[in-house]
C-alpha cells in the first residue's frame, strides 16, 4: 500500500529524510542524487529524483550552502551599460544556471574601472561559488583580479591571460560565412564597409571575407572602409563606394546598423538591393535587421550561446573541472531578403506582442502570488 502523501496533504514541507524514504534509499544517496554528486546507478538517481518530484521537495538552499559551503549564487559583472551586446550573453548564462538552480547577482561596472572593483568587494562579501566577465566588445581585457577564491570564466571579452577560460565570439568565421554566402548567390563584386580598426572583431571579419575570397580566385573590391558603428558611416562609405566601384555587386558590413545605412545610400541612388546588390550584415540585431527594407541577411554572433557556454564552464569549474583557454562559439547566417533568397524560417522573425515580456493580471505568465511555503521556505 502505497502510504506516500501529495505537498497539500503534508502539514509541513518534505525533507530530504522523506525523499530517501520514498526512493529507498539514504538520506545520504538521496542527497547525492539530487545534487549531482558521486557516482550512482541510473536507476537510483530516476527513484529519488521521481520521490523528489512526487513530494514537492525543494531543498533548503541556506542548509546546502552551509554544509556544503556554497551559496549556490554566481555573480556576473559587465562592462557594458548599453547592454546591446552583453544583455544576450546574461541572458543566456542566467538560462543555464538557474537551470541548476543558481542565483545570479549582476553588476554594471559601465566600463569603469573603480566601479568594477567596488562590485567585485561586494561580489566577495555576498561569498558568491564563481564569476562570470562580460564586456561590449571581443577586445581581450586584463584579468579581473589573481588570486580569487572562486573560478572565473569570461564571455565575449576574452581575458589575455592564456590561463583564464574564455568563450568567445567566431569573428573571423562570421566574415567566412558572409563571404561564402555571397559566392553562393552569384556575387563576385564584394566590398567590405566595417567599423572602427581598433576593434579586433573589425580586423578578424575582415581577414576572414578576404581569407575566403582569395581562396576562391577573388578579391574584396577596394579598400577596407573602417569608421563608426553608425547608420551615417554606413550612409557616407555606400555612397563614395559606388562613386568609385559603380560594378560592385554584393557589400560585406560590420554591423547591421552600418547595412542599414548602407541600404538607404543605395536605395537613394536607385540601385536595387538585392538585384543589383546584396548585402549582409553582423549580429541579427532583429530591431534593426527586420526592419531593413529589404530584411537584412546578417550573421548572428550567437550571443546567447556564448553565455549558456559561459555558464557551463563556470559551473564545471565550481565542481573543481576547470577548462583553461579560449574557445570560440561559431556564428549563424541568417539569411533574409537582402541577398536575394526567400527567408529560411520567416516564423522565427514574426515580432511579439510587447506584453508578452510583462507579467501583469492580464499577462499569460501571471500567476497567483507564491507564499513563503510555496516557495520551500518556512516562516518565522
Amino acid at each position: 500500500m502505497d502510504t506516500a502523501r501529495s505537498p497539500q496533504q503534508r502539514q509541513r514541507p518534505a525533507t530530504i529524510r522523506d525523499v530517501a524514504e520514498l526512493a529507498g534509499v539514504s538520506p545520504g544517496t538521496a542527497s547525492k542524487a539530487l545534487n549531482q554528486r558521486g557516482t550512482l546507478r541510473p536507476q537510483t538517481i530516476q527513484r529519488v529524483l521521481a520521490a523528489s518530484e512526487r513530494l514537492g521537495y525543494r531543498p533548503n538552499e541556506l542548509v546546502r550552502g552551509v554544509f556544503g559551503r556554497r551559496s549556490f549564487t554566481v555573480g556576473l559583472i559587465t562592462s557594458d551599460s548599453f547592454g546591446r551586446f552583453s544583455s544576450p550573453v546574461m541572458a543566456g548564462a542566467e538560462d543555464a544556471l538557474g537551470s541548476g538552480e543558481l542565483s545570479v547577482i549582476m553588476c554594471d561596472s559601465r566600463g569603469d574601472a573603480r566601479r568594477e572593483r567596488q562590485h567585485l568587494a561586494t561580489l566577495l562579501g555576498r561569498r558568491i561559488d564563481g564569476l562570470i566577465v562580460t564586456g561590449r566588445c571581443s577586445n581581450p581585457r586584463p584579468p579581473i583580479a589573481t588570486s580569487l577564491p572562486f573560478p572565473v570564466v569570461y564571455a565575449h571579452t576574452p581575458s589575455t591571460d592564456p590561463g583564464d577560460c574564455s568563450v568567445m565570439v567566431d569573428d573571423h568565421g562570421a566574415g567566412r560565412l558572409a563571404a561564402a554566402h555571397l559566392l553562393e548567390v552569384g556575387r563576385r563584386r564584394i566590398a567590405h564597409i566595417t567599423g572602427p580598426p581598433d576593434f579586433h572583431a573589425v580586423s578578424s571579419r575582415a581577414a576572414g571575407l578576404a581569407g575566403y575570397l582569395s581562396e576562391h580566385g577573388l578579391r574584396v573590391v577596394g579598400d577596407v572602409r573602417t569608421g563608426d558603428w553608425s547608420e551615417s558611416w554606413g550612409r557616407q562609405a555606400a555612397e563614395r563606394l559606388l562613386g568609385e566601384h559603380r560594378d560592385v555587386d554584393a557589400i560585406y558590413c560590420g554591423s547591421d546598423l552600418i547595412a542599414r545605412g548602407v541600404i538607404d545610400a543605395l536605395t537613394e541612388a536607385k540601385v536595387n538591393v538585392p538585384a543589383e546588390v546584396a548585402v549582409v550584415g553582423t549580429d541579427n540585431w532583429a530591431l534593426i535587421a527586420r526592419a531593413a527594407r529589404p530584411p537584412l541577411t546578417t550573421v548572428d554572433m550567437c550571443l546567447s550561446e556564448i553565455g549558456r557556454r559561459a555558464a557551463h564552464f563556470l559551473t564545471a569549474a565550481i565542481d573543481g573541472r576547470s577548462i583553461a583557454g579560449r574557445h570560440v562559439a561559431p556564428a549563424q547566417l541568417v539569411v533574409r531578403a537582402s541577398t536575394g533568397l526567400p527567408y529560411l524560417d520567416a516564423a522565427a522573425d514574426e515580432p511579439h506582442g510587447y506584453h508578452a515580456f510583462c507579467i501583469h493580471e492580464d499577462s499569460p505568465r501571471a500567476s497567483a502570488a507564491p507564499t513563503l511555503g510555496g516557495l520551500g521556505v518556512q516562516g518565522r
